[in-house]
C-alpha cells in the first residue's frame, strides 16, 4: 500500500491534543473549533500532496503544511507554507 492509501485510509484515527488544537488554530488563524474534522477535510482534497519523511507524513495543500505522526496518527502541527520555502 502506497503512502497516500494508508493515511487516507486510516483517517478515522486522526487526532491531535488539547495543545494541538491550540497551536494549529494560531498557526493558521483558524476559527473552526474542529480542528481534526478542518484536516480530514484538507487530507482528502484531490490537490493534497502527501509525502512520508521519517515518522511523519506532511500534507500540502491550500498553501498550508499537515504534519502527521505516521504511527500515532496524530496531528503534530500545521502551519502556512513559507513563501521563499521549496515545496514538499
Amino acid at each position: 500500500m502506497n503512502v497516500t492509501n494508508e493515511l487516507l485510509t486510516n483517517l478515522a484515527k486522526l487526532h491531535t491534543t488539547d495543545l494541538g488544537v491550540i497551536r494549529i488554530k494560531r498557526n493558521l488563524s483558524l476559527d473552526s473549533d474542529d480542528v481534526v474534522e478542518w484536516c480530514k477535510s484538507k487530507i482528502k482534497l484531490p490537490n493534497a500532496i502527501i509525502i512520508q519523511k521519517g515518522k511523519n507524513w506532511y500534507v500540502s495543500i491550500d498553501n498550508c503544511i499537515i504534519t502527521i505522526n505516521a504511527n500515532s496518527y496524530t496531528i503534530i502541527t500545521a502551519h502556512k507554507e513559507k513563501k521563499n520555502r521549496q515545496s514538499l
